[in-house]
């Protein structure tokens, strides 16, 4: 599948009625989410018939890309019932099978590098301090081939410290620079718009350098 024809998919796919500010539910675009899983697949070969989960999956988005380009299997895990519920249609408007998990992700009680490849739009971590990097360490223990996430690109160099020297990452690799459009989805927003450059970053979990 061509990039252009992932992102035409992605972009009718439904996304957050009633975002909850507490969760930090922002959607993840068709833009960004089409280059993040092309990338993945086309560049390292992580989607293609691999386990794959996606963690803190809002409406779906990635979870839907990763299965249109021909995972075995995917994992969809959010601790939001309603956009679970909004994952789950988007999954059967375009005829793909994913499983649905709601659960926090630091309540997961996976064991060992139970997964190939996580995919991940985490918190930033603006209402909770570090939530993105709670959600890294976590994907870093349940996956045996790669960890695609985004992160501000203002945080860059903390995010590469804590995967190398706290998370045990064999890797830690900025693949692009993106720009993350955020809707004014909040009241507290005061701008109609703001964009946000965020990092695609790739990590390898310790045990499997490539």
């Amino acid at each position: 599948m061509k990039l252009k024809q992932l992102e035409g998919l992605l972009g009718g796919l439904d996304q957050f009625p009633n975002p909850k500010v507490e969760l930090e539910q922002y959607p993840t675009g068709p833009h960004i989410a089409s280059r993040m899983i092309f990338t993945a697949e086309n560049s390292f070969e992580d989607i293609s018939n691999k386990v794959v989960a996606d963690f803190g999956c809002g409406c779906g988005t990635l979870g839907v890309a990763a299965a249109l380009l021909s995972a075995e299997h995917v994992l969809s895990i959010d601790i939001d019932a309603e956009s679970l519920e909004i994952a789950s249609l988007n999954a059967e408007e375009l005829e793909v099978d994913m499983d649905f998990i709601q659960s926090n992700v630091m309540d997961l009680r996976w064991r060992g590098q139970i997964v190939d490849t996580v995919i991940m739009n985490p918190p930033f971590g603006t209402r909770k301090k570090g939530a993105d990097l709670d959600f890294l360490n976590v994907a870093l223990k349940v996956a045996s081939q790669a960890v695609y996430s985004l992160h501000k690109t203002s945080t860059r160099d903390h995010v590469k410290r804590t995967a190398l020297r706290d998370f045990n990452a064999s890797n830690a690799e900025v693949l692009c620079e993106l720009r993350y459009d955020l809707p004014k989805l909040y009241k507290f927003h005061k701008k109609k718009e703001v964009d946000i450059a965020v990092d695609l970053w790739r990590f390898v979990p310790a045990k499997h350098q490539s």
